[in-house]
């Protein structure tokens, strides 16, 4: 068991009133974490804190803070061993995707170093005589970071690198259900040498979040709200922002399709489609979670698919290597298995796999699955997989926009032309040819559109989330006037 702290302007501490709340383990119940239980009223000491070191940070050099960025990134990827051990801990997932988490998230605070030289702006020319106009970009203030377990040491990173490098002081809100794994997110932060209050830490009891996450939302030194997690989530959070007036980011809950055209390499999209369905046990937000296959192939790509599906390893991730570790509970198990159910009920094919009876759920893939199944609509969030059959080019992107997100999508083609075309008919942020759903790079503009959520992270878009706007003029020459 690990016990972690808060950390408040520098400071390591424990909850004002000295409460805890503990993370089991999925496998086996066992408590991995005893994190401090925050309460409001410690949340907006974190802001406040935050807000102290502001004016500071916000005018320190851009190469001062790519150095301390570039020291977090280095000391970031030496707790590899861990972050694998806290990730198995806390949400039982392998050490694949361990590993994936910290060598994505490294390269995230390298490109947030990158930018500390790219907040600039432009001069616009005025109509005015002897006006000069700029649009300048400014750092926000504080922005409120909040990330979920499933790719902790990404999505934590997410939360913090590119407002960092913007200028802006941040508070992290760990996951309830892995605040070890995000704890060690802001040791490499500090080691690094940043400032007292720069960056701060707050972890929180389940019950207690609507009013941990309302008093921060709520404080005016709050300026921006980063949010990734679930759709049902989200639309609280974007209420809570809309209500105090306040701008946020949101990535949320995805069905990503996967298309097989007639004229696909089966092997790629087979190998495609495997790598996006069951990595991290399809707990990402990028998951393939409907996987559309034209009917004139998808005997002999189901087949290669199934192959491959039930030759992954699965088991606990503590004792050996796998490729399906532990889902994150049995709340997941219980969801799947009731998607499976209905499939079966309504006339789909099970392919590989199964109902589980424990969290290790084995890579599992339902064909002929049609609109009324309620896997059709619903993401899976595991590893459970439909297989829709269509007729043709036009049925696979009806079918593909047929649903309430849009955050990834793939297509696999010969003809890329044609594979173009296609993508840019899906209704998603981002959409992939020949290449799986699962994939991110920091420097590319990461974000979904529909009920995926609004805002970029990455690159350029990163900072346009992270900075106000500002117009700016000076008058070099006698202006007249009209009075």
């Amino acid at each position: 068991m690990q016990q972690i702290q808060l950390l408040i302007n520098g400071e390591k501490c424990l909850a004002s009133q000295g409460r805890f709340f503990e993370r089991h383990n999925p496998l086996d119940g066992e408590v991995a974490t005893l994190a401090p239980a925050a309460s409001a009223a410690d949340a907006v000491r974190a802001v406040e804190a935050a807000s102290g070191a502001f004016p500071a940070w916000s005018r320190m050099g851009p190469s001062a803070r790519r150095g301390l960025l570039l020291k977090a990134a280095a000391a970031l990827e030496a707790k590899a061993d861990a972050f694998t051990a806290a990730m198995a801990a806390e949400t039982g997932s392998s050490a694949i995707w361990a590993g994936f988490n910290v060598h994505v998230a490294a390269g995230m605070l390298q490109e947030a170093a990158a930018l500390t030289t790219q907040v600039g702006g432009e001069v616009i020319p005025s109509d005015v005589p002897g006006s000069l106009a700029m649009a300048v970009r400014q750092p926000a203030g504080v922005v409120l970071g909040m990330a979920p377990w499933n790719a902790p040491v990404i999505l934590g990173v997410r939360a913090v690198a590119t407002p960092l490098a913007c200028g802006n002081t941040v508070v992290l809100k760990g996951s309830e259900l892995s605040p070890a794994t995000h704890g060690l997110i802001i040791e490499a932060l500090q080691e690094a040498g940043l400032p007292p209050g720069v960056v701060n830490f707050v972890t929180n009891d389940p019950a207690d979040a609507g009013a941990v996450v309302e008093a921060m939302v709520a404080h005016p030194a709050v300026r921006r709200i980063n949010f990734t997690g679930s759709t049902r989530v989200g639309r609280i959070i974007a209420a809570l922002c809309a209500r105090h007036l306040k701008p946020a980011v949101l990535e949320l809950g995805g069905k990503a399709p996967l298309l097989v055209l007639e004229d696909a390499d089966l092997d790629a999209a087979v190998n495609g489609a495997a790598f996006g369905a069951f990595a991290n046990s399809g707990q990402i937000c990028m998951s393939t979670e409907r996987i559309i296959v034209d009917a004139k192939i998808a005997d002999a790509f189901v087949a290669k698919l199934a192959a491959k599906a039930q030759a992954l390893p699965l088991g606990d991730p503590r004792k050996g290597p796998v490729v399906l570790g532990s889902v994150v509970d049995m709340r997941t198990v219980e969801r799947c298995n009731a998607l499976i159910d209905d499939a079966l009920a309504k006339g789909a094919k099970l392919v590989c796999g199964g109902k589980a009876d424990s969290t290790l759920m084995p890579a599992t893939l339902l064909d002929h699955v049609t609109p009324d199944m309620l896997i059709y609509q619903e993401e899976s969030f595991g590893p459970v997989k439909p297989i829709v059959r269509v007729d043709g080019v036009d049925a696979a992107v009806a079918c593909a926009n047929d649903n309430a997100f849009g955050l990834s999508a793939a297509v696999f083609s010969r003809d890329v032309a044609k594979a173009w075309n296609v993508a840019q008919r899906i209704e998603s942020g981002i959409c992939h040819i020949n290449s799986p759903t699962v994939h991110d790079e920091p420097q590319m503009p990461f974000g979904g559109v529909k009920e995926s959520g609004y805002g970029h992270f990455g690159g350029r878009a990163g900072i346009d989330s992270f900075t106000e706007l500002r117009w700016i003029t000076v008058q070099t020459a006698e202006r007249h006037y009209p009075f």
